[in-house]
């Protein structure tokens, strides 16, 4: 199983990190591998979202997101061409007047992938998402 992990604190509450974060369908907007995000259907505090990713090749899958605002987002993989499996979450915590967010992604892929292939899949675009997000989160919010 790959996996990758983060902790980072942004310049914002919980509340409009969450908002951010949660706010699928503007992700190709400033997640440059994210070329459309859908959400597909919403049952509770659960939407099915599906996201069409271009990274050395492009693929499609969908993820069931649980929303539980403003503390934490989780997924769990529903369907998709590359993964076989994918879960992670989005834990945010106040922290004098900022966020502290982290990030943690596990998954495993339909075909054999070598270990440590597997888990550069999934962390090699961790520091250039996580720069969009503190570049989204200045563009929205400003320079607090």
């Amino acid at each position: 199983m790959a996996k990758a992990s983060t902790t980072e604190v942004f310049n914002c509450t919980p509340d409009q990190f969450f908002a951010v974060i949660s706010d699928y369908s503007k992700y190709p907007e400033f997640l440059a591998e994210v070329k459309s995000c859908t959400v597909l259907k919403t049952e509770g505090s659960k939407k099915l979202v599906e996201y069409k990713v271009q990274l050395i090749k492009s693929f499609v899958y969908t993820i069931w997101m649980t929303e539980d605002k403003p503390n934490k987002i989780t997924w769990e993989f529903a369907s998709g061409d590359i993964f076989k499996t994918m879960k992670g979450h989005w834990i945010l915590k106040e922290e004098a007047g900022k966020t502290r967010a982290t990030y943690e992604v596990e998954a495993t892929f339909g075909m054999f992938v070598p270990g440590p292939v597997a888990n550069a899949a999934v962390s090699v675009n961790l520091p250039n998402m996580i720069s969009a997000y503190h570049r989204r989160i200045k563009q929205i919010y400003g320079g607090q």
